[in-house]
């Protein structure tokens, strides 16, 4: 079953990348979040915990906490991934000077 894992993560990291190659910036509006890494990075965490469960049921208490920590570090790279779909998603305004619209940006003197 670990031998498993591998490939799946490196699979998982392969289609990320080229996923995040076919976007267009859009510069004008904010995108929407993009929740398939989210949910694949989740999957996988759920995955290897329960994986986990077995080790640890079958006796195998080594096995069964690397495989905690693969799923700590996973669930760790899940987090990340919404943190970064969500930080594209909702852009954070531009800053603007203490009374000055956004608009008007020359003064009259």
């Amino acid at each position: 079953m670990l031998l498993i894992e591998i490939p799946v993560a490196f699979l998982l990291g392969l289609t990320s990348v080229i996923r995040g190659w076919g976007r267009v910036d859009e510069q004008t509006a904010a995108p929407p979040m993009d929740w398939v890494p989210v949910l694949w990075l989740g999957g996988f965490t759920l995955g290897v915990l329960v994986i986990a469960v077995l080790f640890l049921y079958a006796a195998h208490p080594f096995a069964g906490a690397v495989q905690l920590l693969v799923a700590a570090i996973a669930l760790c790279f899940a987090i990340a991934a919404w943190n970064h779909q969500y930080e594209r998603a909702h852009p954070r305004p531009l800053p603007t000077r203490a009374g000055m619209s956004p608009s008007n940006h020359v003064t009259d003197r």
